[in-house]
């Protein structure tokens, strides 16, 4: 009886060594998807304002928010700055989960 509970020990430790090993990469692609979603750049062209590269600073944004009479524009600033903070999120969520996966690594293997 001892013997499966050890055996299904084992198989958690091994589950959880995966996702520790494997959780800085998903939280990165987490963080792409965002990064993606945040159509800043195609936002201020469609309006015709002309911006210099595809990564438009939050500044820029927080003045098209402030300045814009646009409804419908100023709904989408914000969840483009939603989209923003989702990102830096899962992107210190990677960083912090680093170390994490390099002890992991070390003392498993």
């Amino acid at each position: 009886m001892q013997t499966s509970i050890f055996v299904g020990m084992d198989a958690y430790n091994d589950y959880t060594s995966i996702f520790l090993l494997l959780s800085p990469l998903f939280f990165y692609i987490i963080a792409v998807i965002f990064r993606l979603l945040d159509n800043s750049a195609l936002l201020f062209l469609q309006k015709e304002i002309f911006v210099e590269s595809s990564n438009v600073s939050l500044k820029s944004i927080q003045e098209q928010l402030d300045s814009s009479t646009d409804t419908k524009f100023k709904h989408l600033l914000k969840r483009t700055l939603v989209f923003r903070k989702i990102h830096r999120v899962f992107i210190i969520l990677m960083i912090a989960a680093l170390p994490v996966t390099v002890i992991t690594y070390f003392t498993l293997f």
